[in-house]
């Protein structure tokens, strides 16, 4: 039980990286971006392209950082594929997302959405091919904090929940501390009112894009580097972390955060008394849940 518990936190803080770039990006343009997972599987295989990138122009970022199986290389590489995976999001959103913004209903949007994601599942696929990958084949082995009861963490679980928390809570800052993060927060609320006093609706779109995609590869990477990669990584993911952000609410940085915590932790408890095969319909009972109970979830505010 409590082991479970312990690798429910470790996959509720990818999840929550996740969550909290989707729950930016639905609260400002109001649609349900199913495409948003795929751009965890954009930013997993670009890592992965850079890391090799890396360690044959730089040779000595091949080694580990401690006790982690993270090499040098990727860790720089993160960094890359967080721009890249950017970039990505604010190319689909001026090719896509803008268009039928413009010409059409948010349920169009939606449907778009759709087209995007089985069209970036499938390209993936047929650039990498469809089998499994790793960041690392060296064997990692965990650390025993308990006998008894048996408790076992990865160093790589315990860094990633460590830089998650530094992200969002760095995330939190610039939202909440900055006249940057007051307008991107100006537009979520009321984008017509926000462009009347001056600040520019577009380029409040592209940073959220920005950070939307940022988010979303270091969530790929993340689940990478503790699992492995494929193409089916958005496809896997899309439900947790619709139910990470529609448990904390829309818009809200510590509602996504602590959704996506509320997810892994249900998802890897329901393993004890449920057989591994049903363990994925725990988030979308989760859903239906809040949904029935709170409808703007946790942290979200009601909308008039």
């Amino acid at each position: 039980m409590i082991q479970h518990l312990i690798d429910g936190i470790l996959i509720g803080a990818i999840l929550s990286l996740g969550a909290t770039g989707l729950t930016m990006v639905m609260h400002m343009l109001r649609f349900a971006n199913f495409s948003h997972a795929e751009l965890l599987s954009i930013g997993a295989y670009s890592a992965l392209v850079f890391e090799q990138l890396f360690k044959a122009v730089l040779p000595f970022t091949a080694g580990t950082i401690g006790p982690l199986s993270m090499t040098w290389a990727l860790a720089v590489a993160m960094i890359a594929s967080m721009a890249v995976t950017g970039a990505s999001a604010v190319l689909f959103d001026k090719l896509i997302f803008k268009r039928v913004r413009e010409k059409g209903e948010e349920l169009s949007m939606v449907f778009a959405s759709f087209g995007l994601a089985l069209i970036i599942r499938n390209v993936i696929g047929l650039v990498f091919g469809l089998q499994t990958q790793l960041f690392s084949k060296d064997i990692i082995f965990a650390t025993v904090l308990s006998r008894d009861p048996l408790i076992m963490v990865k160093p790589d679980q315990i860094a990633v929940l460590a830089i998650t928390l530094l992200i969002i809570f760095a995330l939190h800052l610039i939202l909440s501390r900055t006249t940057y993060g007051y307008a991107l927060r100006a537009v979520a609320e009321n984008p017509s009112l926000a462009q009347v006093n001056g600040i520019n609706l577009q380029r409040m779109i592209v940073t959220v894009w920005l950070i939307g995609g940022g988010l979303a590869a270091l969530a790929g990477v993340f689940y990478g580097l503790t699992n492995q990669i494929s193409p089916v990584i958005g496809r896997d993911l899309v439900l947790p972390v619709f139910a990470a952000t529609i448990v904390g609410g829309l818009g809200s940085i510590y509602g996504a955060l602590l959704g996506g915590f509320i997810v892994g932790i249900a998802a890897n408890l329901a393993l004890t008394v449920l057989p591994s095969g049903y363990s994925p319909s725990v988030p979308f009972l989760i859903i239906l849940a809040v949904l029935l109970v709170r409808p703007h979830g946790l942290f979200g505010e009601e909308r008039q």
